[in-house]
């Protein structure tokens, strides 16, 4: 027996569903949903027959145990309707989701609101995908429009992920401690992300996270809030092509290495900045910046945005927020802030060490002295 003989005569992953009109729900799977029929037994009458379609093997026979079950199937918008998803229900029981596929990304609207959360007072950390541990930086996540999150991994060496990409609209990791390395699709082999390292992931790349130091600590921003990670199995990452320049989604990614960046003004006296690239790469959609006091005592001028996000992460030091003329408590390394548009907001009494990650959506958002 040949090897393909071999593949074709091996058992393979099979949805079973009960039935009681065979030959009605066949023609319903064949004709209706475009499934096709793999076997059929006995051949003089049969009772048990199987289908492929859609990336599904079903397999239809009476008698079996069990309720009707769901299965959800890509369609075209042409064939659903205006309406959007549709539901059609087989002979058999079997209900069918018929799920517009290439629909366009959804991003909830926002719902601005001022937040502030502390490293020290936080409800915790909880483990999340490939055993990371995630906190949640943005509780209310701006009605489900952003989402960023503090991510560790406690134990350093091989990292149990998968190569995987994003339905996103805007994605950043900046590295705030240790190191961890990673392989991004088209962009050559595995390179480490240092303390003060960012990339921007562009939507749908693919991308791979290998190995880290113990207590890795990256910041994670991200829009939507809510996104899909799908597993690619087929891709191995890296790839043969290098294509720095590549396009995804309107989008290139980036590689921010602080050792490399220079220092800039900011547009405050007393402190200055590091771009890393991400507002040239999305096309103005965000931009990234970390920011540094240049000496003790350092405060920006009270001024307002009009942007749709605004986001500090405190690095290094502290400072003061002052917001609307209140004194809020003093910000601390592992603090992050949410300032929406139209508040008139400002830094005081800044440590000379003061290091933050600003994040701002869109990019070159105007700020207003007030």
């Amino acid at each position: 027996m040949t090897e393909r003989e071999e593949r074709e005569e091996g058992e393979r992953g099979t949805v079973v569903l009960p039935c009681g009109d065979l030959d009605a729900t066949v023609s319903f799977f064949t004709g209706t949903l475009g499934f096709r029929i793999d076997t059929v037994s006995p051949a003089d009458r049969p009772s048990v027959v199987e289908l492929s379609g859609h990336g599904l093997h079903i397999r239809l026979q009476p008698g079996v145990p069990g309720g009707p079950g769901v299965l959800r199937l890509p369609a075209a918008a042409s064939r659903v309707g205006d309406g959007g998803d549709a539901e059609l229900t087989a002979p058999n029981g079997t209900r069918i989701e018929l799920i517009v596929s290439g629909r366009p990304l959804e991003v909830p609207p926002l719902r601005a609101s001022f937040a502030i959360s502390r490293a020290g007072s936080d409800p915790g950390w909880h483990v999340g995908r490939a055993g990371m541990e995630y906190r949640d930086l943005i509780p209310d996540r701006q009605g489900g429009r952003f989402i960023a999150s503090h991510i560790r991994i406690p134990e350093g060496g091989p990292v149990p992920d998968y190569v995987h990409f994003h339905r996103i609209r805007f994605q950043m990791i900046f590295c705030v401690k240790g190191w961890v390395r990673v392989v991004y699709e088209d962009q050559g082999p595995p390179f480490v992300l240092q303390r003060g390292d960012c990339v921007l992931q562009p939507p749908r790349i693919r991308h791979r996270v290998l190995e880290c130091a113990p207590g890795l600590e990256v910041v994670e921003v991200s829009c939507p809030a809510e996104h899909e990670t799908r597993v690619d199995h087929d891709l191995a990452l890296p790839t043969m092509k290098v294509d720095p320049g590549r396009d995804f989604g309107g989008q290139r990614f980036v590689r921010h290495v602080a050792s490399e960046a220079p220092w800039e003004g900011w547009r405050h006296e007393g402190f200055r900045a590091r771009d890393t690239g991400i507002a040239a790469a999305t096309a103005g959609l965000a931009g990234a910046r970390v920011v540094q006091a240049t000496g003790e005592g350092a405060s920006s001028e009270p001024a307002v945005h009009q942007g749709e996000f605004q986001f500090l992460f405190v690095l290094n030091g502290g400072c003061r927020l002052d917001r609307e003329g209140h004194q809020d408590a003093r910000l601390n390394a592992g603090d992050a802030v949410v300032v929406p548009a139209g508040i008139s907001h400002a830094l005081a009494t800044c440590s000379a060490d003061l290091e933050f990650l600003e994040i701002r959506l869109p990019g070159n958002q105007a700020v207003a002295d007030v």
